[in-house]
């Protein structure tokens, strides 16, 4: 690595350093006891017959925590390109202001995205997640993302950890319709992974034709020709673009904690739901008063369906109507009936129980299951938009469906402060590689103030976004884009090679991941 990047730092700079690394560590060690304290006082009233499940909690967890560590120091490399290629901050400052924000990011994130992402899994497997097939799934997934991850990481080229675990999932949904034939199971929710997709590729698109637009913008308002001059010898720029460029990786730091973090999210409450449904299957933060008034939407709800339905009978088994629904998409005469009636029967399991924090052990995961099932058919409904609810109907409907996902689809706040832990611990290693890549070999001339500066604002916002839409996105697509279109706009000329050989991770990304992961889903079925 050239000696123009990573200069010698001073000693003031050097203590400045020590400082920081030493609260961001106080701030990780606090996380971590943290961590363990919720952990033990959710799993005190748990009673298991063996330590196995624990043993599989823990293994599991380590695998998700290790993809989101992964996920720190291969993605947000692109946050910190920035500051330390145009010496705005030292790289060991910058990667622990980046972690840091990474970390915040995490901790404010809505959970949309995560619970996104895991509608592209089979309904089958979620529902089932504690069983041989729903723990080769998540495994599988997981280490097909982390090795494609740590491939591309090793050759120094910026693919999407976001492409990546949804080609796993996409993956491991294949595979599992391959074994368990064309019926019984819902396979790939090609219209979820077709939305999620297209989030994907055009999100890139944007990155490229507003950040080029941006400095053209920048360039006619601030007439400043420091701006848009590139890094000379070891010498950082002046204060006011210096404070520019660290509020713009700062803001990219902070929209990838909270778009990309929530990715392994939801794959730990998959574990932890498999694992210890006791204590994770139903949120256990819901109130008597709010469990009243859960009860209260059901039957409303349950009302507005039986409405709909038309006089239809009764369904003799309205778990497994619904649970066709779902994994067909194709409404019946019985969908309806059995929403109601699965409606009904959660309905009075909760009343009877008193409240959903204090459902019998017993019946946990099969009242999660109904509420999620029931969810999921809403959603569908909504999405084909059949039946043809009224606005006041459908306000019913969304009040109801809020409140199933509110019991259901939850983030402890213990789990967002391990996945920020990991991502930003991933965020001080590994770094760069990519650093490398975005600074010199986009364009065929280095990399400008001004350039990194509207790429990077444009990736903030387009992640920002995304996220509060529940839309996963890939923070190296988006700011390896912009630097792309900057460099386009400004005439520097690009360097075909590198963006081949970035346009084939792009691509390869996706067959990849879903082969690797088709393939250890089907070793972990097989060996179970």
């Amino acid at each position: 690595m050239p000696d123009l990047m990573f200069p010698q730092t001073s000693a003031v700079s050097e203590r400045t350093r020590s400082a920081s690394l030493g609260i961001f560590l106080l701030i990780i060690a606090i996380g971590v006891a943290f961590v363990a304290v919720h952990l033990v006082i959710d799993l005190e009233p748990v009673q298991q017959s063996s330590v196995f499940p624990y043993v599989l909690l823990g293994f599991a967890m380590l695998i998700a925590l290790g993809f989101e560590f992964v996920n720190g120091f291969h993605d947000t490399a692109n946050a910190v390109a920035t500051v330390i290629y145009t010496h705005s901050l030292t790289p060991n400052l910058a990667v622990l202001w980046s972690g840091a924000w990474n970390f915040a990011g995490v901790l404010v994130s809505s959970g949309a995205v995560a619970f996104g992402i895991l509608q592209l899994l089979p309904v089958e497997l979620i529902l089932q997640v504690g069983g041989h097939a729903g723990f080769a799934m998540v495994f599988a997934l997981l280490i097909a993302a982390i090795t494609w991850n740590l491939a591309t990481w090793y050759f120094g080229l910026p693919s999407s950890s976001s492409h990546t675990l949804i080609g796993s999932i996409i993956g491991v949904g294949l595979m599992n319709q391959l074994m368990r034939g064309p019926s019984g199971t819902s396979g790939v929710d090609w219209t979820q992974a077709l939305g999620v997709g297209k989030s994907l590729l055009f999100s890139p698109i944007v990155g490229f034709l507003f950040a080029g637009l941006l400095l053209l913008v920048l360039k006619a308002v601030v007439r400043v020709p420091a701006l848009y001059t590139e890094p000379v010898g070891n010498k950082p720029p002046p204060l006011w673009i210096r404070s520019l460029l660290i509020l713009t990786c700062t803001g990219v730091s902070f929209a990838h904690g909270s778009n990309d973090g929530q990715k392994g999210m939801g794959l730990i409450m998959l574990i932890l739901i498999g694992t210890v449904p006791t204590a994770y299957a139903l949120n256990k933060a819901v109130t008597p008063a709010q469990t009243q008034a859960f009860v209260t939407v059901a039957h409303q709800a349950s009302a507005v369906f039986g409405r709909y339905a038309s006089g239809s009978p009764p369904s003799a088994s309205p778990r497994e109507d619904v649970e066709a629904y779902v994994r067909s998409r194709q409404m019946t005469p019985a969908t309806l009936p059995a929403v109601k009636q699965l409606t009904d029967i959660v309905a009075q399991q909760i009343t009877a129980a008193g409240s959903i924090s204090t459902v019998p052990p017993s019946l946990v995961d099969n009242v999660r299951n109904s509420m999620y099932l029931v969810s999921e058919a809403i959603r569908l409904m909504e999405k084909s938009k059949q039946p043809a609810f009224t606005a006041d109907d459908r306000a019913v409907i969304d009040s109801y469906m809020q409140q199933l996902n509110h019991a259901t689809k939850f983030i402890p706040t213990w789990v967002k402060v391990a996945v920020a832990i990991a991502l930003g611990l991933g965020t001080m290693v590994g770094w760069k590689r990519i650093v490398v890549t975005v600074g010199e070999k986009i364009g065929k001339q280095h990399l400008t103030y001004g350039q990194g500066a509207s790429a990077e604002v444009v990736a903030m916002l387009t992640i920002g976004a995304a996220d509060l839409y529940g839309l996963p996105v890939s923070t190296t697509h988006i700011l390896t884009s912009g630097v792309a279109g900057t460099m386009a706009a400004n005439g520097s000329g690009l360097q075909w090679n590198t963006l081949r050989s970035l346009v084939l991770a792009w691509v390869l990304t996706l067959p990849a991941s879903i082969a690797l992961a088709a393939a250890l889903y089907w070793l972990f079925r097989v060996m179970s």
